[in-house]
C-alpha cells in the first residue's frame, strides 16, 4: 500500500528536522524575516502558519502548545502580544516566500521568508 507523506524529508532524520524547524521558526518570529534555502523555506512556512493559527485562540492550551514548540518565553510572548493581534482578522497566509536566486557555493535555491505586515 502506498502511503502519502506530508512535507519533505530534507535529507535529515525526523529529530533533526524537528530541531531545524524549531530554530528557524524562532528566528522568523524574532526577526520577522530570514533567508534560507527554498526547500527549508517551504517547510518553515507550513510549520509557522500552523503555530500562528494555533496561537490565535489564545487560551491555555494554545499558550502551552506555543511554549513547547518554541522553547523561548520572550519569543512566545512576542507571538501573543504582537503577532496574534496583527493577524486577528486574517485567515491564513501569514508568511511570504520571495525567491532570491541561487547560492554561489553549491547552487542551492535561496529564498527569503518574511511575516506579512
Amino acid at each position: 500500500m502506498i502511503k502519502t507523506y506530508n512535507g519533505s524529508k530534507l535529507g535529515i532524520t525526523s529529530s533533526h528536522k524537528k530541531a531545524l524547524l524549531r530554530n528557524l521558526v524562532k528566528e522568523l518570529f524574532l526577526h520577522e524575516k530570514i533567508t534560507s534555502t527554498l526547500s527549508k523555506a517551504k517547510e518553515l512556512v507550513s510549520y509557522s502558519e500552523k503555530l500562528v493559527t494555533k496561537a490565535k485562540k489564545a487560551d491555555l492550551n494554545a499558550i502551552r502548545a506555543i511554549n513547547s514548540a518554541i522553547n523561548n518565553k520572550a519569543i512566545a510572548k512576542k507571538v501573543f502580544d504582537v503577532l496574534v493581534p496583527r493577524y486577528k482578522e486574517r485567515n491564513g497566509g501569514y508568511t511570504q516566500i520571495i525567491k532570491v536566486g541561487t547560492r554561489r557555493g553549491d547552487s542551492a535555491d535561496v529564498a527569503i521568508v518574511k511575516l506579512i505586515v
